[in-house]
């Protein structure tokens, strides 16, 4: 079965005015059983804030380094999950359940991609 990436983005300065909702946990928790003993779910994580990140490039054969906040982006991945779906429909329906499950004052967006299998070498 194919496996699918889903990037959650946010915005950070956003992520500060979220109030607390009580019901998140229990929404999410609920999901997070669901997906589980669905067999879909093989991984998820929040990120840490880029306060505490590193961004490595390679440009002109050379390798730089800039330390985190990254205040020139606005959007960037707070979290993500591996999804074993047995189609692109599928994995879009677990997210958009993911996605309704957080407070309707939140933005958050999801990129949802297929995971290109390599052959075994």
């Amino acid at each position: 079965m194919p496996r699918f990436m889903t990037l959650i983005r946010i915005n950070e300065q956003d992520r500060a005015d979220w109030e607390s909702d009580p019901e998140f946990d229990q929404r999410m928790g609920a999901l997070f059983q669901q997906i589980t003993q669905a067999g879909v779910m093989l991984e998820t994580a929040t990120l840490t804030p880029t306060a505490e990140g590193t961004r490595v490039t390679w440009h002109g054969g050379k390798v730089g380094h800039t330390d985190g906040p990254f205040t020139e982006t606005k959007e960037v991945i707070g979290g993500y999950a591996v999804l074993q779906c047995k189609d692109h429909a599928e994995a879009l329906e677990w997210t958009r359940r993911f996605l309704q499950a957080h407070s309707v004052k939140w933005n958050v967006e999801a990129e949802v991609r297929q995971i290109a299998d390599q052959p075994a070498q």
